[in-house]
């Protein structure tokens, strides 16, 4: 037993996951919902199936989202994307009626549209799903 708990205490390394295929989910609490905004207001390739609904994202990955009847909005960025220019983009998701996010805090403010600018991170602006999880663009 003893030496069970020598090999438990030590560093190990494995390679178990280095050929899996992976993906990210997260709950949302109505499919047809966020079906509609994945497929049609973000334009992003939807797929059902039996368990909930496959986005596939232009760079090959993708996101599994799944109903939960008592689903809580996350309260963090649960999926971003990178875009070449975050005014046009901006510009579209509000034209297509989504609604950015806008911060006036201290350390995190957005501009009249919800873009922000400089500080220690990257210029990015903010937007809810139907379901409350925060998404966000930001430039390249």
């Amino acid at each position: 037993m003893a030496k069970a708990a020598t090999s438990v205490g030590r560093a190990m390394s494995s390679s178990i996951f280095q050929e899996a295929r992976t993906f990210s989910s997260f709950s949302v609490n109505d499919l047809s919902k966020a079906k509609e905004f994945y497929g049609q207001t973000l334009g992003l390739r939807v797929s059902e199936q039996t368990e909930g609904l496959a986005i596939n994202l232009p760079d090959g990955n993708s996101v599994f989202l799944y109903p939960k009847p008592n689903h809580t909005p996350a309260s963090f960025t649960v999926l971003n994307f990178r875009v070449e220019d975050i005014e046009e983009t901006v510009d579209e998701l509000i034209r297509l009626g989504v609604r950015m996010e806008k911060y006036n805090q201290p350390d995190l403010k957005t501009d009249e549209t919800g873009i922000h600018r400089g500080g220690q991170g990257p210029t990015i602006a903010w937007f809810k799903d139907p379901a409350g999880n925060i998404l966000s663009v930001l430039e390249e």
